[in-house]
């Protein structure tokens, strides 16, 4: 009887079934009322608060890979997006056809993605020299460089009007810009963006660029290249951020120097670190809070007699409650609240502790 619980294919079972029961339950919870959104939600829930979010959560995960496994801090995650959004827009179809090549959507969409990798190791390649408030220059510098010579730009970026007309591909017959082909196409990418994150976070390369975050000096010592490691993070961080601003392109069908300005720059930073820096998921909350606030804020303030000119302000605001109380932001607070299940008030200790 031992020898058969002990073969292999037993042992990838308990495996299985552990790796299943690890998942708390409201894991499988969310993921089901995903799945089932777009029975019961309109077709502007789907479309501008939930395929919003998984994009911005798609472009602040990039930040939260570098920020939170790597230690750096960018704000050039727009820039990556908007590049590819450009390359797309240049390459495929669009209605400034004086401008675009009008290729297949199989070779315009690797293409637009090897561009903002590339572009993304390049300024890696830069950021890697410096540390602090040094990295966080350079990679402000490289947005708004990029975003002025995007506007000034009328020969191949076509200045501040930018493109119009960038639409999906019809595969399968499927409008991929209506609001529920939509949904599950970025909540397809956002699943598989974020489960990407996770597994090379406990890869090897995960492990090791942690530890180059953590102690450069002594990685060194043990023979890891810490810029090479580093490099490659802002390479893979930039193929999701230009994910993300291919799908962002699809959702408003246009691309412009806008898209990837300063604003929308810091606003990526805002949404990473309201979310949580320390693990994928906080990417996603944060785009929520975002998205909510960024949708309903207006409306709110002129229901209270303000000028609706104001919601950024409420955003603002939102922000620095959430780092005043925690730095971590809300999974930082959701720790907090775990954490102070149990404890003993009046000790100050875990109620079942002597």
């Amino acid at each position: 009887m031992a020898l058969i619980e002990n073969t292999p294919a037993a042992i990838d079972a308990v495996e299985r079934r552990s790796l299943f029961e690890r998942i708390p339950a409201a894991y499988w919870l969310v993921g089901f009322v995903l799945l089932v959104m777009p029975t019961f939600a309109s077709p502007f829930v789907l479309f501008q608060i939930f395929g919003w979010t998984f994009i911005l959560g798609i472009i602040a995960l990039s930040l939260m890979f570098l920020g939170g496994y790597g230690g750096m801090v960018s704000l050039a995650q727009m820039t990556f997006a908007g590049s590819a959004g450009y390359m797309l827009a240049i390459f495929g179809p669009s209605a400034i056809t004086d401008i675009s090549m009008n290729w297949p959507w199989y070779i315009a969409i690797p293409l637009a993605l090897a561009l903002a990798v590339l572009f993304g190791t390049l300024t890696g390649w830069l950021a890697v020299r410096t540390a602090g408030i040094y990295t966080i220059m350079i990679t402000l510098a490289i947005a708004a460089a990029f975003f002025y010579f995007t506007r000034q730009n009328y020969t191949i970026f076509n200045g501040f009007s930018g493109f119009n007309g960038v639409l999906p591909p019809k595969l399968f017959g499927v409008d991929w810009r209506g609001s529920t082909a939509f949904y599950y196409l970025t909540l397809f990418w956002a699943t598989l963006c974020y489960f990407a994150v996770l597994y090379l976070s406990r890869s090897p390369f995960g492990l090791a660029l942690q530890g180059v975050r953590d102690n450069q000096r002594r990685m060194s010592a043990l023979g890891y290249n810490a810029n090479a490691h580093r490099v490659a993070a802002y390479a893979f961080a930039a193929l999701l951020a230009g994910i993300g601003g291919i799908l962002l392109t699809w959702q408003s069908a246009q691309i412009s120097p806008g898209t990837a300005g300063i604003g929308p720059a810091i606003d990526i930073l805002v949404i990473a670190v309201i979310g949580g820096l320390r693990h994928p998921v906080g990417a996603f909350i944060g785009a929520f809070i975002y998205v909510i606030l960024k949708t309903f804020a207006l409306d709110a303030l002129v229901a209270v007699g303000l000028s609706g000119e104001r919601f950024q302000l409420l955003i603002g605001l939102g922000f620095l409650v959430i780092v005043f109380w925690s730095p971590d932001g809300i999974l930082g607070l959701w720790a907090k609240w775990r954490d102070s299940r149990g404890k003993d008030p009046l000790r100050d200790r875990g109620g079942d502790t002597p």
